[in-house]
């Protein structure tokens, strides 16, 4: 019953796939092979879209492919046309903006290592850069920016919650990611004013499966691991799969031109680390970090770093933003698509559960 139903379920996205041939033009994925991009791209397949997706190197595709098997969508991952091309190479992109309509960049470097400053620069803004330009010359009719909390202003003394309308106070210490993604939305404004069509998406800390190497993932990873500290700042959390749903709803409405905080709630970093721990059934960190305590670990990682020549992702900006408190909106969303999030801590207990 099990073969027949697959064989029905691939027939019927392969005819889904011949029949968007004829009558629609493609989306273009940058970052495909990422947490967001790979949940995107189930998405956009499982609404019958056709989509193009863009990768550097070959084996990074095997990513994605193996959350489609995670979710049992083996069958829809061949409706993927995968393309080589790299966001920093200009000659690669124009065959892959070939009859494109619409575009989801969400392809990014993300790095706390004040070593990467150049490369987060170049790939985030110049990078992004690039996707616009495009998007111009081939007129393309829609184009949503994955952007972050990062990029989002500076609270002033009068302010407590962060919203879509804080304004970034250059005169403030930011890293280099949040920098290079404040950059990379001038960019996506910059074309904006040039005629196009945009759409940017201010996640929080995305949690989600298939990517324990990346981001949210390494952290769910320490902490099966045995993590013995936690924290008690806090700041906004969402799900990859609202995320995602969210991006196409805002692409697919009349929508433009606007920016949106994507999280669920403002969670306490110690409740956070329970709920993993709990759910992977491992011991809980605990031993509370306190600022001070931090303050000397990242800089003791750094001496670590300097001499062992290893990516060091606690630096003074990282670390500080474990300790601090930081409470963002996201009205601005959900009154605009009448929308409501899915419980974070539900969440986790539901896709990283140890049977």
């Amino acid at each position: 019953m099990y073969e027949f139903e697959k064989n029905i379920q691939n027939a019927n996205y392969c005819l889904i796939k011949l029949i968007n041939c004829y009558i629609y033009k493609m989306i273009l994925v940058t970052g495909g092979t990422g947490l967001v991009g790979a949940h995107l791209l189930l998405h956009l397949i499982e609404n019958g879209e056709k989509v193009r997706a863009i990768y550097r190197k070959k084996h990074q595709i095997q990513k994605t492919k193996s959350l489609f098997q995670r979710y049992n969508k083996s069958g829809l991952f061949d409706a993927i046309e995968w393309v080589h091309a790299d966001i920093l190479d200009v000659p690669s992109l124009e065959h892959a903006f070939v009859d494109i309509t619409r575009v989801y960049h969400c392809a990014a470097i993300i790095s706390f290592d004040p070593r990467d400053e150049n490369l987060l620069r170049k790939t985030n803004i110049e990078g992004t850069a690039n996707i616009v330009n495009f998007c111009l010359a081939k007129k393309v009719e829609k184009l949503c920016y994955v952007s972050s909390v990062a990029a989002l202003g500076d609270l002033a003394a009068h302010e407590t919650v962060v919203t879509e309308e804080t304004e970034w106070n250059p005169e403030k210490n930011h890293n280099d990611y949040a920098i290079s993604k404040y950059g990379a939305e001038m960019e996506i404004w910059r074309g904006q004013q040039e005629g196009l069509n945009v759409i940017i998406v201010n996640p929080g800390v995305i949690i989600g499966p298939g990517f324990e190497d990346q981001g949210s993932g390494q952290l769910i990873q320490k902490i099966a691991n045995g993590l013995l500290f936690y924290t008690s700042g806090s700041t906004g959390f969402v799900s990859v799969d609202d995320v995602v749903r969210i991006m196409y709803e805002l692409m697919q409405s009349t929508i433009t031109n606007e920016r949106f905080i994507l999280i669920a709630e403002n969670i306490v970093f110690k409740d956070l680390f329970y709920t993993i721990g709990d759910t992977l059934k491992v011991k809980r960190p605990s031993i509370e970090a306190k600022p001070f305590i931090m303050e000397i670990t990242w800089r003791l990682n750094w001496i670590y770093s300097l001499f062992t020549q290893k990516t060091n992702n606690l630096s003074r900006h990282s670390v500080r933003s474990f300790v601090s408190t930081t409470e963002y909106s996201n009205d601005k969303i959900t009154n605009k698509l009448n929308t409501s999030f899915i419980d974070v801590h539900q969440y986790i207990k539901e896709k990283f559960a140890v049977n």
